[in-house]
């Protein structure tokens, strides 16, 4: 069953993914291109569906198994190409999501990129408009879901924020509509004139000075096409996909650029002379990101620090706790296995009843047509009975147990419940994150080993899909049923 699911789900890529690449190449010479980023569930696809309606195409990007949504936009008579990247909460390519974001920002050259911000997480969401600057400087900051952070009681000064960004920033509430058509404008003025001045990301004097000692070359090699202090940047952490990604898409091997080997080689050895390793330099320029946000949300956000996220805190307090995480976590799980295998018991019953009185009546009409008996068999007692069974017995548990497991997600549970069994999987070699697929695992493996994509390493990831297949799901651990379903079979 998983492996015809993914089949077809394979086929069904492979047949749709020219037709819809050449859509967005038509879509792309009748508009301006306008790239949606953000960290995911801040609300940029809601921002998309706002802006494009129904005019939406999905498709993977080139070379990748992730799903990027492209739509069509009109503002003023004029028309844009609104492509939704992946959610990520960075562009340092630890995952195939950051890879196709980090590409179409970089390589693909939209004349606007609109980085969706969450304004009761603020400071989380900065690191991203932060790396997304240090590539182009044609960004528009959405600050999204203001509504939520009036609630809780927080207010940020977005002219401020604009200032010690360099950027435009816009304060939108998607699910109202609020605030679209000023972004919509912002984006409008923004193609039109020329590129904001935009914030110039500092680091440490040790990397700074590195950065130095590369920048020059590449900028002479690349041009003013392409941001060469960023390409070094990723150069010195030693990032294989950019150069794997700058070879394809500009043509220029850094291996056979000797001189570019040298330099950096020498940017190394100078970073490690400063006590900065290989291992490390990649922590240190984190680190001066995420202190360069809390700087910048330092000055621009105010909060009630009595009321903010106090209610958060005292549910994780229970939640998270080393004695109680735990015990409350089984609790709510064998709660959800309790609602699914009792109460699939009176819609499998319903279910069984009718589709086999169905197949009763077909036994006969087939009697009365003197039909040969291999027929009957064939049809009636093979295709029918088994697709009557499926139905009956695996239909009902998949359709209370994924709302139920939906509710959790949408409560905030999961995360939480990631992070308490991630000391345990760490373990195994393993991530946390795994709990929540073998979790899904038990309504259907099929859907299991698809959110397997949630896991950043592509080793852990392959380990969870492998070991996700050993979780039983309702269709091999199905809910007792009434003794006529099994008279049935």
């Amino acid at each position: 069953m998983l492996l015809y699911v993914r089949m077809m789900n394979w086929k069904r890529r492979r047949k749709s993914k020219g037709k819809d690449r050449e859509a967005y190449d038509i879509n792309m010479e009748r508009g301006e291109i306008v790239a949606l980023a953000g960290n995911p569930n801040v609300g940029k696809s809601t921002v998309f569906n706002a802006l494009t309606g129904l005019n939406q195409h999905t498709g993977n990007w080139t070379g990748k198994t992730v799903d990027t949504a492209f739509g069509k936009c009109n503002f003023h008579g004029k028309d844009y190409v609104m492509v939704d990247l992946p959610g990520t909460y960075s562009l340092m390519a630890h995952s195939a999501e950051e890879e196709v974001a980090r590409n179409f920002i970089c390589f693909e050259h939209p004349q606007a990129t609109i980085v969706v911000c969450d304004a009761t997480c603020l400071e989380r969401n900065l690191n991203l408009v932060l790396q997304t600057l240090e590539i182009t400087k044609r960004v528009v900051v959405c600050v999204n879901l203001l509504d939520e952070a009036k609630k809780k009681k927080i207010f940020i000064d977005l002219d401020q924020l604009s200032k010690e960004l360099g950027v435009p920033v816009v304060g939108t509430s998607a699910r109202s509509k609020k605030g679209l058509d000023d972004l919509l404008m912002t984006v409008e003025v923004l193609t039109k004139n020329s590129e904001p001045v935009g914030f110039q990301m500092k680091y440490i004097k040790p990397i700074e000075d590195a950065i130095a000692m590369v920048e020059p070359h590449l900028s002479k090699k690349l041009g003013q096409e392409w941001n060469s202090r960023w390409i070094a940047i990723r150069l010195l952490e030693e990032d294989p996909s950019m150069m794997e990604e700058l070879n394809r898409y500009i043509g220029y091997d850094v291996a056979q650029d000797h001189v570019l080997v040298q330099r950096l080689n020498d940017a190394k050895a100078y970073l490690e002379s400063c006590d900065i390793t290989q291992d490390s330099i990649k922590d240190k320029i984190v680190s001066c990101l995420v202190i360069t946000a809390e700087g910048i949300c330092t000055n621009v956000m105010t909060c009630n620090k009595v009321c903010c996220h106090k209610r958060d805190r005292k549910i994780d307090r229970y939640l998270t706790n080393r004695w109680t995480g735990i015990p409350i976590m089984i609790a709510l799980l064998a709660l959800i296995f309790w609602l699914t295998i009792s109460g699939a018991n009176y819609p499998s019953q319903v279910l069984s009843e009718g589709l086999f009185w169905v197949q009763d009546r077909l036994t006969d009409f087939f009697m009365w047509m003197n039909a040969p008996a291999w027929l009957h068999g064939a049809l009636v007692l093979g295709v029918y009975r088994v697709l009557a069974w499926v139905v009956s017995v695996m239909l009902p548990p998949m359709a209370i147990f994924f709302p139920l497991f939906t509710l959790l997600e949408d409560f905030g549970y999961l995360p939480r419940v990631a992070f308490n069994l991630d000391h345990y999987f760490k373990k195994a070699n393993t991530c946390g994150k795994q709990a929540l697929t073998m979790c899904m695992g038990f309504g259907c493996n099929a859907a299991g080993v698809v959110g397997c994509k949630i896991i950043d390493s592509p080793r852990e990831r392959i380990i969870a899909m492998l070991t996700n297949n050993f979780v039983p799901c309702n269709g091999r651990l199905p809910p007792p049923l009434l003794e006529k379903q099994r008279m049935h079979l």
